[in-house]
């Protein structure tokens, strides 16, 4: 089924937020109480390569273009 484009998805702290989910998914322990979550969420977000939030933020003009391009329906991203 073909979902349209949801703005969320324009949005790079959406896809930042993304980021950390996996990388504290991937972990080999996961945090199982508040503090231990906002920690690894802090570790997390200090180790994500600097070049993947420039990729990011760098490809937010291919990503506007591809909305407006699908009038509002679905698109890669």
């Amino acid at each position: 089924m073909d979902w349209p484009a949801y703005t969320p998805d324009l949005n790079p702290i959406k896809h930042v937020w993304d980021m950390l989910g996996r990388r504290i998914a991937a972990r080999q322990h996961h945090p199982t109480y508040l503090p231990a979550l906002r920690r690894a969420l802090l570790d997390e977000w200090c180790n994500i390569p600097q070049d993947q939030t420039y990729n990011l933020i760098f490809s937010m003009p291919r990503r506007y273009k591809a909305c407006i391009a699908s009038s509002g329906r679905q698109t890669p991203y």
